[in-house]
């Protein structure tokens, strides 16, 4: 990873994105974006696609999402503590002692999730949830909080910011999938790089609101009307305790690029990919997923009459928490493995089963 992505990483990952309040990140993204695209659209909510070739009528698409879970102020109470709700999949078992940022018309107020002491807890020890999880913003009383520009529906995002361990992993929140994100501005930039001409159009998206039901990805699915959809997210590492690889699946972070079986999943896509990875000898690991895929696949895959559509997960660690660590081999064969695609991929290539 030279400077100049390692600047955009950790600048695009640090910024807040909530779901619903994603602008501020999709601006950063665009302007990396920018001398490596021809052309790009947006939509009324905030989702943007970098287009290479458009006006080319095969359409490639390679996704990420741009989104990262939050909470709201759901309630204040007169003696100025703050209630919320989920943002998406936020935890309520990871809130208490976190810092957090609350997001205001007059800029970020400082607050943190207290819980109380060990001492008063002993005879009956209560788990955090949303009953009971609240802010404390140093306010004494409910109309200094609105004075501070605190109201029902300010957005609050965790403070954590990204680091490195070890040397050999990336942690912070919300790589869950603005890494994502990051890989797919960095296939765009390899292939401007690289001098590639595409024989069709590449619109690299980066959607909004996926952590709330793939919602962004299904209006730009509808609006580009791709005839191939490439997207990543994060899947589960399952190494670490408390997994259950019966049930969860047995992939690694640092194993690889993980590719899905599931009814949402193109085979004769999926194939071309692992062919693809094969023969550039990237390591990858597989995973079959139940039903749906739960990712932004879905929502490409069962538009219009269908979209050849395929998922490169990043195996991720601790997942919708502030500690989400992934292996930075990985990220890098995750942009491997989606450029080596892209560039393999013929003009019209028909991916039907039955022609």
């Amino acid at each position: 990873m030279d400077s100049k992505s390692k600047e955009f990483l950790y600048k695009y990952l640090n910024n807040a994105s909530p779901t619903g309040f994603e602008s501020s990140g999709q601006e950063i993204w665009l302007d990396y974006m920018k001398p490596h695209i021809d052309s790009y659209i947006t939509d009324t909510y905030g989702s943007v696609a970098g287009i290479i070739n458009p006006e080319s009528e095969y359409k490639v698409v390679i996704e990420a999402h741009a989104d990262e879970i939050s909470w709201f102020v759901n309630y204040i109470t007169e003696e100025g503590y703050i209630y919320v709700i989920r943002n998406g999949g936020s935890d309520h078992q990871i809130a208490p002692s976190k810092r957090v940022n609350i997001h205001t018309k007059k800029g970020i107020v400082k607050g943190v999730f207290g819980w109380p002491a060990i001492h008063v807890r002993k005879d009956k020890e209560e788990a955090p949830s949303l009953k009971n999880i609240f802010i404390d913003v140093g306010a004494e009383s409910k109309d200094e909080v609105l004075e501070m520009g605190i109201h029902v529906g300010s957005v609050i995002t965790f403070e954590d910011e990204l680091t490195e361990l070890n040397g050999k992993f990336l942690c912070g929140r919300a790589l869950d999938n603005r890494i994502g994100g990051f890989m797919i501005a960095e296939v765009a930039r390899r292939i401007k790089e690289n001098g590639i001409k595409l024989p069709f159009g590449l619109y690299v998206v980066n959607a909004v609101q996926e952590e709330i039901g793939l919602r962004g990805a299904e209006m730009m699915a509808h609006r580009i009307a791709p005839d191939v959809a490439i997207v990543t997210d994060v899947c589960h590492d399952t190494q670490s305790p408390m997994y259950n690889k019966k049930t969860s699946g047995d992939n690694k972070a640092g194993g690889g690029p993980v590719l899905s079986y599931g009814p949402a999943i193109q085979n004769n896509l999926r194939d071309m990919i692992i062919d693809v990875a094969e023969k550039n000898d990237i390591p990858f690991q597989r995973l079959a997923l139940s039903r749906a895929t739960g990712t932004d696949t879905d929502a490409f895959a069962y538009s219009r009459d269908g979209v050849a559509s395929a998922l490169i997960s990043l195996p991720l660690k601790y997942m919708h928490t502030t500690v989400e660590t992934a292996s930075l081999a990985d990220i890098e064969n995750v942009i491997n493995l989606i450029y080596n695609t892209v560039i393999t991929i013929q003009d019209r290539q028909d991916f039907r089963y039955i022609k």
